[in-house]
C-alpha cells in the first residue's frame, strides 16, 4: 500500500463517518463542559442541600452526581470537620488509602493538591495469607499494610464493610488514626451497621457516611474528588 493509497483509505473513513453522522436519529447534548454544568445545576435544583454546610454540601452534590440520587442528602451525616481536615490532609501530602482498586481507579490525580499517592494494597501477595491468619475477608486483611502510612492518611472506602470495622478495630487497638474517613461501603450485610459504628465511634475521627445499605466505590471516589479541590 502507498502513502497515497493509506490516505485515501483514511480519507474514504472519515467521509463515511461524516456522512453517518448527518443523519443522526437522536438529539442529545454532545459538549462535554455543557453536560457537566448542566448536571451539577440539575442536582443544585432538585436536591435538597439546605441542611447541610457549604463544604458538606459540595461534596454531597458530587457524590450526587455519581450515583444520580438526589436523596441521597438525607442519608448522609458527617462530623464537623470532615471536609476541612481532609482537605487540609491532601494539601500536606497524605496518601489516600482505599479499599478496592475501584475506589483507586475513580480519584481523578489532577485534582489532588499535592500529586498525593493513592493507595490500594488488596492485590498485595501477602493478603490471602494475612486473611487466612486473621480469618477475615481479604479486603480486611488489606488494611494490615496500611499501617506505616495510616497516620493521617484520608481513608475511602467504598466497597467492603469488613474493612470499615477492621479499621475500627486497628484504630481501638492502638494504631495511628486517620486525619478523616470517608465510609460508605454498599452492601446487604454489615455495611449499614459498618458506617452507624463509624459514626458513633469513641475515637471521634473525622467522617463522612452514608447511612443504611447504600454506597459504593463511585460515591467514595466522588467525595474525594470534591474534597481534594473545592472548585466542582
Amino acid at each position: 500500500m502507498t502513502p497515497h493509497d493509506s490516505q485515501h483509505e483514511h480519507g474514504s473513513a472519515y467521509e463515511k463517518y461524516e456522512y453517518e453522522y448527518e443523519y443522526e436519529k437522536y438529539a442529545y447534548e454532545k459538549d462535554g463542559a455543557a453536560i457537566y454544568r448542566q448536571s451539577f445545576a440539575t442536582i443544585r435544583a432538585e436536591a435538597d442541600l439546605s441542611g447541610l454546610p457549604a463544604d458538606v454540601g459540595r461534596v454531597a452534590v458530587r457524590m450526587i452526581h455519581a450515583c444520580g440520587m438526589v436523596d441521597l442528602v438525607r442519608d448522609l451525616s458527617w462530623s464537623p470537620g470532615v471536609v476541612s481536615r481532609a482537605r487540609e490532609a491532601l494539601k500536606a501530602g497524605a496518601p489516600v488509602l482505599c479499599d478496592v482498586r475501584m475506589v483507586a481507579s475513580g480519584v481523578t490525580r489532577a485534582r489532588l493538591p499535592a500529586d498525593n499517592e493513592v493507595v490500594c494494597t488488596l492485590s498485595d501477595p501477602a493478603v490471602p495469607e494475612l486473611a487466612a491468619g486473621l480469618g477475615t475477608t481479604r479486603s480486611a486483611a488489606a488494611l494490615e499494610l496500611w499501617r506505616d502510612r495510616l497516620d493521617g492518611a484520608v481513608v475511602a472506602i467504598g466497597n467492603a464493610p469488613t474493612a470499615l470495622f477492621r479499621l475500627l478495630e486497628m484504630i481501638d487497638a492502638g494504631a495511628p488514626r486517620p486525619a478523616a474517613v470517608i465510609g460508605v461501603p454498599v452492601g446487604f450485610v454489615g455495611a449499614a451497621e459498618s458506617k452507624d459504628a463509624l459514626a458513633a465511634h469513641s475515637s471521634g475521627v473525622e467522617h463522612l457516611v452514608v447511612r443504611g445499605r447504600r454506597g459504593g466505590s463511585a460515591l467514595a471516589a466522588a467525595a474525594i474528588n470534591a474534597i481534594a479541590r473545592e472548585e466542582e
